[in-house]
């Protein structure tokens, strides 16, 4: 495959994505992201491997600025820490990961946010479970169908089954979200 194959498969993923209707879930995500960070609530971010790394990503762009300077957001992206994530795994098990650290940090009225290509990852459905429990609103950033993920209370899901393409479009999905939600808070 060349790079001009490659870069023209994605667009025509990004083009099959614009019309897929997700629009009202994006929009719905932003609005519960805008609501939960003005009331200065906790949003956890959370994904395995490239996801993981979409997390931090994320969190960074909300705790720090996307492109406006503005004050900080009280998000947290889960997995980060390496002392808690071997601890936990070694001691008890990596599946429920996410699910401790979201009993540790999350709160009534605040949200997760998951990135699962698959939308199976069992660490991210047992966080899911989690913050159900704790009163908070679950946001997933899934592949086609959603996977096990698909009952949460916001689903954006890329309409694409390879894991790659899938992060590709997460990325242009979530710089989206950023910038509305900080355009919303500041102005």
């Amino acid at each position: 495959m060349t790079i001009s194959q490659y870069l023209t498969g994605t667009a025509k993923l990004l083009t099959e994505t614009a019309k897929v209707g997700l629009g009202q879930p994006v929009a719905s995500a932003i609005d519960i992201l805008v609501e939960a960070i003005d009331a200065r609530k906790s949003v956890l971010v959370c994904g395995n491997g490239g996801s993981a790394a979409d997390a931090m990503h994320i969190t960074g762009e909300l705790v720090g600025r996307y492109l406006l300077d503005r004050s900080a957001y009280k998000v947290i992206s889960l997995g980060s820490d390496p002392a808690i994530t071997t601890a936990w795994s070694n001691d008890f098990e990596y599946e429920t990961l996410f699910a401790r650290q979201v009993e540790a940090l999350g709160e009534k009225g605040g949200v997760l946010w998951c990135l699962s290509t698959s939308g199976d990852s069992e660490n991210v459905v047992r966080a899911v479970a989690a913050a159900k429990n704790q009163g908070m609103t679950s946001i997933a950033f899934t592949g086609r169908g959603g996977g096990k993920l698909a009952d949460v209370d916001v689903l954006v899901a890329v309409p694409s089954s390879s894991t790659p393409r899938i992060q590709e479009i997460h990325t242009c999905l979530y710089h989206y979200v950023c910038e509305q939600v900080e355009h919303r808070l500041v102005g």
